[in-house]
């Protein structure tokens, strides 16, 4: 089976509601009893995030997102899904569950 990245993409610092958190939940609990689930989690704000640069040698470390944006991403999973179809379908399952679009990806 191939492996998917699933990332949630959010142009706000809010939080998910408490609705839309337990939607999230059954919808994880559903992904891993179909056998598609590797693994899923939610991110900080943009603001916490540091970009590391060691391309010189010496790590320069940088504070805040790598590029400012009025959307980041806010989670992510990574499923298996036997062909793009189910993916897709698994994706789209997804946004409802978070209220959030989903960017769809591959692993190579």
């Amino acid at each position: 089976m191939a492996q998917y990245l699933m990332s949630v993409l959010h142009d706000a610092t809010d939080l998910a509601t408490d609705g839309e958190m337990a939607a999230i939940d059954a919808f994880n609990e559903r992904l891993r009893a179909d056998g598609h689930w590797l693994f899923a989690g939610g991110l900080a704000s943009p603001g916490t995030a540091t970009v590391v640069d060691s391309r010189d040698g010496e790590a320069v470390f940088t504070d805040g997102p790598y590029l400012e944006s009025k959307e980041h991403i806010a989670g992510l999973w990574i499923i298996e899904a036997p062909d793009l179809d189910v993916a897709l379908r698994l994706a789209g399952q997804a946004s409802k569950h978070c209220n959030r679009r989903i960017e769809l990806r591959p692993f190579r």
